[in-house]
């Protein structure tokens, strides 16, 4: 059993701080950047950044479908970081500046895998299949914030 990691990012022209706001809106405007692999998506407590507790369903393909239950946290500027209550799952949110009224979106899932052979395929097709999942949420983003 070995740590799985997907990483992906994203240059964003729109003020840092607009893009964190995006993102930490979880009433609002993060709802719309899911693309179709999330569903059942709802805010259970708070909604703007720390103390949010979300919800949502996530089908990473046709048979895997993961019940999150997300506690959000803000440890330093610029990052969330959505800690899933039904697993080992944590997403990590970084918005860095980038020049000139341009930001740098980075998001990191780390989750502790399976062992044996379906640790295997986990760990070799898991980080790419949530990575273009990630992607999607941030051309959305890129699209909503570069308005």
């Amino acid at each position: 059993m070995g740590q799985v990691e997907a990483t992906t990012e994203r240059i964003i022209a729109a003020d840092p701080e607009e893009v964190f706001d995006a993102l930490a809106d979880y009433t609002g405007t993060r709802a719309k950047l899911l693309p179709e692999h999330f569903s059942e998506y709802e805010v259970r407590e708070g909604g703007d950044g720390e103390g949010t507790l979300v919800r949502w369903k996530l089908q990473a393909t046709s048979k895997r479908v993961r019940d999150c239950l997300l506690e959000v946290s803000e440890p330093t500027t610029g990052q969330l970081v959505e800690k899933d209550r039904n697993s080992s799952m944590v997403t990590t949110w970084t918005v860095t500046p980038a020049g000139e009224g341009k930001a740098k979106a980075v998001v990191s899932t780390v989750w502790n895998g399976a062992g044996g052979i379906g640790g295997f395929f986990e760990r070799t097709f898991a980080p790419k299949g949530l990575g273009r999942i990630y992607d999607a949420v941030l051309a959305k983003l890129a699209a909503e914030v570069e308005k």
